[in-house]
């Protein structure tokens, strides 16, 4: 766990003030008169007995800053959710501490920031609903925690996805989670070494085909990628240059016959390309280019030397 204090991280220490010049806006010059007044405001030590007329003034600022936010543009919520956190911030609600856990793959900085957590924020108007439906937006986050602890400290736990294969579609390749989500539209290095699986629904279909091959290490340390085709069935393309044909129904008899076919007859170990399990009363082996010429050339000497002897015997 890792406690912050916003005094001692720069990154979200408040944004300077501004003057604003003759050429601003109406709207402008009408925000900076108020974020003047809120802070004169909140400066002011009130006298004794003032408490309620505060948290009056507070309670309006948060009540005109929801009416506007109902049916106005973005830019004016932002300035008065400004206003209202800095409101709320001069009378003790400024987030003084945030404890996060859970981050891994996204760093500290990356989170809060999607959070939409800065160093004006208040611990008053933060929405922990809100801050929540952003963090699981992201596809890294698969869930979120978020706790308000008054009057200022928040505590976050994140549990991020893990990266679990590579997804090729339409030309690209894509870093994706176990349940399929996309975490990533391009291959960070360190995750290069991932199985690739390939075609529409294989991002989807791809832990339980893994999963079958992992429990035939003859398969597995050859495996080079997984093509899902038409969306029902696989062909593996292993290591070296064979393609395999796994049945749409049961494919792990496949997988079993292909490893009995081996250890009999060492299949693998020769040069063919391609070998077709599909069907159950029989296996497909073709050769590959350079092997099928070589037994043509081999079948026509043979057959010029049966010709040649049986002339000899006339």
């Amino acid at each position: 766990m890792h406690l912050f204090r916003v005094s001692e991280r720069a990154s979200l220490r408040p944004a300077p003030r501004t003057t604003v010049g003759h050429g601003a806006s109406r709207f402008q010059r009408l925000t900076h008169s108020l974020r003047r007044s809120v802070v004169a405001l909140t400066e002011i030590k009130p006298p004794r007995g003032l408490g309620s007329s505060a948290a009056a003034m507070l309670m309006l600022a948060s009540i005109t800053y929801g009416v506007v936010r109902g049916g106005h543009g973005p830019e004016i919520v932002s300035n008065l959710q400004d206003l209202c956190d800095d409101v709320a911030n001069g009378f003790g609600f400024r987030i003084s501490e945030i404890a996060l856990t859970g981050e891994h793959e996204l760093s500290r900085d990356r989170v809060l920031s999607i959070a939409g957590i800065t160093g004006r924020s208040s611990l008053l108007i933060l929405d922990a609903a809100k801050v929540r439906g952003r963090l699981v937006a992201n596809p890294w986050i698969a869930e979120a925690t978020v706790l308000k602890l008054y009057p200022g400290r928040l505590r976050i736990e994140v549990k991020e996805r893990k990266p679990f294969a590579l997804w090729q579609k339409d030309g690209k390749v894509h870093l994706i989670a176990d349940d399929g989500t996309v975490l990533e539209t391009y291959v960070p290095q360190r995750y290069a070494s991932l199985p690739l699986v390939v075609g529409k629904g294989a991002e989807h279909a791809a832990p339980q085909l893994l999963s079958l091959v992992a429990r035939y290490p003859l398969i597995a340390r050859r495996l080079q990628a997984s093509v899902l085709i038409a969306e029902r069935r696989w062909d593996l393309y292993l290591k070296d240059m064979v393609v395999v044909s796994l049945p749409e129904i049961d494919p792990e008899q496949g997988l079993r016959r292909l490893v009995a076919l081996d250890a009999e007859k060492r299949l693998l170990s020769r040069d063919i390309a391609e070998i077709d399990l599909r069907l159950t009363d029989r296996v497909t082996v073709r050769l590959s280019d350079g092997a099928a010429a070589a037994r043509e050339a081999a079948l026509k000497a043979a057959e010029k030397a049966a010709k040649k002897k049986k002339g000899g015997e006339a």
